[in-house]
Order: C-alpha cells, then structure tokens, then sequence
C-alpha cells in the first residue's frame, strides 16, 4: 500500500517548521546581533537538519568551574514608549514557532502523554531542538535571548499550554532552571551549570522544586531548612509536586537560610537525597515527583542569587502558571465554539440556546480578561516596575475562572465532556493545577 496518503510523522512536520522558520528569522530585527543569529540559526538549523535526539540520562556531573568577573545577565528589555498589545517581530516569530509545536507535535502526543505520564523523547527533542528551554538564556551564553522579556515568555507559554498543558510543563520546567541560572546565578554558577543546558547534542533537564506537602504552604516560609556548617550548607526537608524528579539532571529547591527564603542549587546523587512518585490530578504528562532532603549537604557556593531573587521566582512563577491557564483555556473555547453549533439538539444547533451561548460568551470573557492580566504584569516587569498587584489578579483570576472554564466546558459537552476520547476532562484537571501551584516554571 502507498504511502504518500499516510499522516506526516511528528519528525517530518517538526522538520517542515523548522525549514519555514530559518526563512522567516533572517528578516527580524533581533537578527542584527551576530552573536545571536549565529546562535539562532544553529539552533533552527539543527532542529530542521536532525529531527529527534534521545533525551539525556539523569546524572549527568557537573564540573566545577570558576567564573571570571560579573555574571552575563539578559539585556532589559527595550522601554515602549506606552502599554501595546501588538508584539513585535521578534515576539511574534517566537510565538508562532510556539504555536506550530504546540499544533505539530503537542497536541497529538498529549492524551497519551497524559496517560504514560511521561515527557515523550521525540516531543522534547524537538522542543530542545528549536530552543524552546533557552528563551531566557543571553546568546553569549549560549541560549537564544537578546533581552530578558516576560511578555515572550508569557507568549510562549500560552501557545505551548493551548497545545498541552502538561507536555509544556514538562518542557518548560527544564527552561525555568536555565533562566534562574541565567538571572540570579553568578558567573561561577553559570560556568559550571549552563554549559549543560545549552549543550546541542543531549540539552539537561532541570527542576524548579518550591512546592511542599503540607496545608496553607507559604512559598515565602518553607519547611525546608538550610542550616550552614562552615563551607557547606545542610538540608532536610520534603519537596513536592517536582517536575521529572526521578530523570531530572539538577534541581534548585527553596529552603530557609538564617531565616530567610533563599534558592539552592542540588545535585540528583547527593548523599541523602532522594525521589518518590508523587502522581498528580492534573498536568501527568510532566511526570510529578517528591525530594527528600535528608541532612544532603551542598557547598555554600550553591545558594543562588539573593532572598529578593527568591521573591522574584514566585511572582514570575505565578504569572507562568496564569499564562498556562489562558493557552489551555483558548484550547477549550476554541472546541466549545465549533462544537456547540455543531451538535444539533431538537433540531437546531445548541448554541442556539441562550444558557449555552452565554456560557460560552462567558468563557471568552474570562480567557481574555486573564490574558490582559498576563500581558499586563508581563509588560511592567519589562518596565522594571513592580507588578505584584497584577500578578496577584492574574493568580486570582486563574484559580477562580480557569477551574470555572475547565467546569463549563466539560459541562457544555455531556458526556462526551467526562470521557478521555475528548480532551476536556484533561483540560479541566490541568486548570484545576494552575491556579494553585508553585514554582516549576518561570517567566
């Protein structure tokens, strides 16, 4: 039988969008910085050129190295001159690669995803490939970032999120520990960690471990404590809900250190640590585990950035989170709305029916208002002012509508809304995380 009729395998329409999009990068803007198209291009070149590549094993050594002056950070983003919602090249370039992977190769391994509760290597690859987890890293570190931007990362993070939330947790987790380094490590840390994320041929996998078991957690006051003993830190505590804990290359977990939060760098191998299951409702595909820290000692070099930095990973934390919760609720109106003119019912599509037209009036009332607050904390942090109000609205906002949209849209389907045939009641179960999650992911 031929077959030329046959379904494009996820490598090839990975390879026909990275071919479309080494065309499309010549022309931006950002593409001036030779140290960045160079980047740029290897990287798409890469992806187009290489297909899939294994995903790397857990316990990888890293090499202590020595930084040589002050650490490369991600330039500030360039100051507009007012609140514009339309992006800018750059921007929309990036989001559309986004958006392809999300439709090419997202969304058609998510249920099983969902269901293995595993990252599969073929969609990592890709998403490594056209440097998707180096979004945050500056060029002269080998990443792909000319500045250091929320609204991208926001934009990303939505059109990933639309396709699975769960498959872009998984893939994003690893990201988030690559910009903490890049943003709050000094240029010992990022000798000696970036290297291995950055790498082409087998890119580590990371986790941002802040979440604990335990009732009214408090990001800013964890369990997890950091006692020092001379060079070397001591840590004992539990960490949960941590991305890939049982295959992940590095952690950073949040610990409290003479009484402040502070973030710390750990090794998978440490004497005394080590990982459990911890299977969650939703977002499985990422694969969800606990650390158990249990007197794991680190040396003192390991803290990472300031108690300012740690405050600053909970808040961009929570703006991801919210972001997430906007892509996976277009995914749902975006059903909703075809479906419900056509499933016809007495005769006459359902939409037709006003409690179900407002229904879903509602829900895009709600996915719009949360993504104005996303793109609207996203833009002040840019500004370098404070959006700790609009960040509060935003996380608000998600653990209050996004469980509503997830609710409505398996309502609105019936049946078919409850049954794994439909994506719904895993959208639902994924919203259901993002209004009440910490940590994981970074913007």
């Amino acid at each position: 039988m031929s077959n030329l009729s046959s379904k494009p395998s996820l490598v090839d329409r990975g390879q026909a969008y990275a071919m479309r999009l080494i065309t499309a990068a010549g022309g931006l803007e950002a593409m001036k910085n030779p140290t960045l198209r160079a980047r740029v291009e290897k990287v798409l070149y890469r992806g187009a050129k290489s297909g899939f590549k294994a995903q790397t094993a857990a316990g990888r050594a890293f090499a202590k190295k020595s930084g040589s002056g002050d650490p490369t950070r991600p330039a500030p983003t360039k100051p507009r001159r007012e609140f514009n919602l339309t992006p800018t090249d750059d921007q929309q370039m990036i989001a559309e690669a986004a958006r392809e992977l999300a439709d090419e190769v997202l969304r058609p391994a998510a249920a099983q995803a969902d269901t293995d509760r595993t990252l599969p290597e073929e969609v990592a690859s890709q998403a490594a490939a056209m440097g998707m987890t180096l979004l945050a890293v500056p060029a002269e570190l080998g990443g792909v970032a000319e500045e250091r931007s929320a609204v991208t990362s926001v934009l990303v993070l939505e059109e990933l999120a639309r396709g699975d939330m769960g498959l872009a947790v998984a893939i994003m987790s690893s990201a988030a520990v690559a910009n903490a380094l890049a943003n709050y490590g000094d240029s010992a840390q990022q000798a000696t960690f970036l290297p291995a994320f950055t790498d082409e041929k087998d890119p580590a996998t990371g986790a941002l471990a802040l979440a604990e078991p335990r009732p009214l957690f408090d990001p800013r006051k964890p369990a997890t404590t950091a006692t020092r003993q001379g060079d070397n830190l001591v840590l004992n505590g539990t960490k949960s809900l941590v991305v890939g804990a049982d295959s992940a290359d590095l952690f950073i977990v949040s610990a409290l250190l003479d009484n402040e939060p502070r973030l710390i760098i750990v090794q998978p191998g440490t004497e005394g640590l080590r990982t459990s299951d911890d299977p969650a409702m939703g977002i499985r595909a990422a694969r969800t585990g606990m650390l158990h820290l249990d007197n794991v000692t680190v040396p003192t070099t390991n803290i990472l950035g300031s108690t300012d930095d740690h405050l600053d990973a909970i808040r961009r934390g929570r703006l991801a989170w919210a972001a997430c919760a906007v892509g996976t609720g277009k995914a749902a109106l975006d059903q909703l709305t075809t479906y419900t003119k056509e499933r016809k019912a007495f005769g006459e599509p359902i939409a037709y029916r006003q409690a179900v037209a407002f229904t879903v009036a509602n829900i895009g009332i709600e996915v719009d208002a949360l993504r104005l607050v996303c793109l609207r904390a996203a833009a002040r942090l840019d500004a370098g002012k404070d959006a700790s109000a609009q960040i509060a609205h935003a996380r608000a906002l998600a653990a209050t509508h996004g469980v509503q949209i997830g609710s409505d849209a398996v309502q609105l389907l019936g049946g078919h809304g409850f049954v794994k045939e439909f994506d719904n009641e895993r959208w639902y179960r994924d919203l259901r995380a993002a209004g009440i999650l910490e940590g994981t992911l970074l913007v």
